[in-house]
């Protein structure tokens, strides 16, 4: 069974010393972390924060960043964080089949 997927960001994420990132790797996600985000106070002051908490913890890889943190996911260009909100519904199956050929 696949459990990590290969992606390239459309923009690429823009590290502080100026390097671009587009390459990158998602593993499925679980269910600790879809829960574990409700613990954090700042998905409880701003629900959409989420996403970013979701995203970090299971994108594990990123061009030549050491770490995906939530931080990172938050730098990221608008359009690179819609393309991962929809890359993430697809690999884990969250997409109704009948929509997977457009979102692709």
């Amino acid at each position: 069974m696949q459990t990590e997927y290969e992606f390239a960001l459309p923009k690429g994420y823009l590290d502080p010393d100026g390097n671009l990132h587009r390459k990158g790797v998602m593993r499925l996600s679980t269910a600790m972390d879809e829960i574990a985000p409700l613990r954090d106070p700042r998905v409880k002051s701003n629900p959409a924060y989420a996403t970013i908490i979701i995203l970090s913890r299971v994108i594990v890889q990123l061009g030549a960043l050491p770490e995906i943190t939530p931080a990172v996911v938050e730098g990221f260009f608008a359009g690179d964080l819609n393309y991962l909100q929809n890359f993430y519904r697809q690999i884990n199956g969250l997409i109704p089949e009948a929509t997977k050929s457009s979102a692709t």
